[in-house]
């Protein structure tokens, strides 16, 4: 009888810690952010920009643990005017990771060389839904 209960009190505690480390777990959780970008490329600047710097800047996103997941100069006003710029997507896993992209000497160095020169930037995020 005594090793009946030894038993059911280990398998209790047992479930009782995976509960506490499941809740626990799913309270850490973040949710993304996203990173929304107007870029402003003058009519001389296209070609340049397509091939010069915006590879290396989505690789760039890539390398340091963002997602790009839309971008486009083709965009549709629902309510109200609509950017008459180009616009790009990102998704990072929490603002610090975007913040330590944007502190990296090659994102200072690419936007400096090439990207200040070709395009102007407008940038701001929104905190994702859990």
């Amino acid at each position: 009888m005594n090793r009946y209960l030894t038993l059911a009190m280990s398998m209790l505690a047992g479930a009782a810690l995976g509960a506490a480390v499941v809740e626990g777990l799913h309270a850490q959780a973040k949710p993304p952010i996203y990173q929304i970008t107007e870029i402003d490329v003058s009519a001389t600047n296209v070609d340049a920009y397509s091939k010069d710097y915006a590879p290396k800047a989505q690789a760039l996103i890539k390398a340091n643990g963002g997602r790009p997941i839309a971008g486009s100069q083709n965009v549709t006003a629902l309510e109200g005017d609509a950017p008459k710029r180009r616009v790009a997507i990102s998704v990072w896993d929490s603002m610090e990771k975007l913040q330590a992209y944007r502190n990296t000497a090659e994102f200072k160095e690419l936007r400096a060389t090439a990207g200040d020169k070709l395009a102007k930037f407008r940038s701001f995020t929104v905190e994702g839904m859990q």
